[in-house]
């Protein structure tokens, strides 16, 4: 099992920005995929933002544009940086990786970590 470090998140302001970050421990494997979901309640888990370790990166419709995306490929660790933070953007934060040994891929994710957006 592949232990994920979640770090950031908490309560912020609206209009305020946060910073969540993702490692993954270095192993025999190449971290394919990185990026971050959100589940509020009620609703289901959709997409934040992912990258791959070429470059690409992706963003959900709900934050495009106010979220960016990062890796430190050679550390194993992602970040988010959200601006402009609305209350909807208030949910719990799952990061999820892509592994891959050889052949295999598996995904794996975290335990999460909760961000609200409230004064």
């Amino acid at each position: 099992q592949v232990q994920l470090m979640e770090s950031g998140g908490g309560v912020v302001q609206p209009g305020g920005s946060l910073r969540l970050s993702c490692a993954v421990p270095r192993d025999k494997y190449t971290v394919t995929v990185m990026g971050w979901y959100r589940q509020a309640p009620g609703e289901q888990r959709v997409l934040v933002a992912t990258a791959t370790d070429g470059g690409l990166k992706q963003y959900g419709a709900s934050t495009k544009g106010r979220c960016t995306i990062s890796r430190n490929n050679g550390a194993n660790v992602a970040y988010l940086k959200m601006d402009s933070l609305k209350r909807e953007d208030t949910a719990v934060y799952y990061c999820k990786v892509n592994l891959r040994w050889g052949k295999v891929d598996r995904e794996y994710w975290g335990q999460g970590t909760q961000v609200t957006v409230s004064s």
